[in-house]
């Protein structure tokens, strides 16, 4: 039997991010959470997740040094980061890019979006 694929939530809504872990679940992932950048940054060394979706306005730290960190380490360049984010602005669509970000997908979101960029992104994998 194949191993869960492990899925990284860092969001600072508890509603928004419990929502998402569900649909995740829903759809055979398995899925771990963080509440803040730094929280995001410990469990993406620890659990070695093999996705991140990341939020940018994060209390600590925010995502886009969160993304910065993790791409510039050579332990965690190849984790796919999706960036979901309420931010629209065509500069943090391109900052979250320039971060090393493989998706940008805005809130309001459709799951099925979100699952379409997950599985393109573990594909290329």
């Amino acid at each position: 039997m194949s191993e869960k694929v492990k899925i990284l939530i860092v969001e600072d809504e508890a509603e928004m991010r419990e929502a998402i872990k569900l649909r995740l679940e829903a759809n055979q992932f398995e899925v771990i959470t963080a509440a803040d950048g730094s929280e995001g940054l410990s469990k993406a060394r620890t659990e070695k997740p093999n996705l991140i979706i990341l939020d940018i306005m994060l209390p600590k730290l925010d995502g886009f040094r969160l993304c910065r960190m993790l791409k510039f380490d050579e332990n965690y360049k190849n984790i796919p980061v999706i960036i979901l984010t309420a931010k629209t602005q065509k500069t943090d669509i391109n900052r979250g890019k320039e971060m090393g970000a493989e998706a940008y997908i805005t809130k309001p979101f459709k799951s099925e979006e979100l699952l379409a960029e997950i599985n393109e992104l573990l594909a290329k994998k």
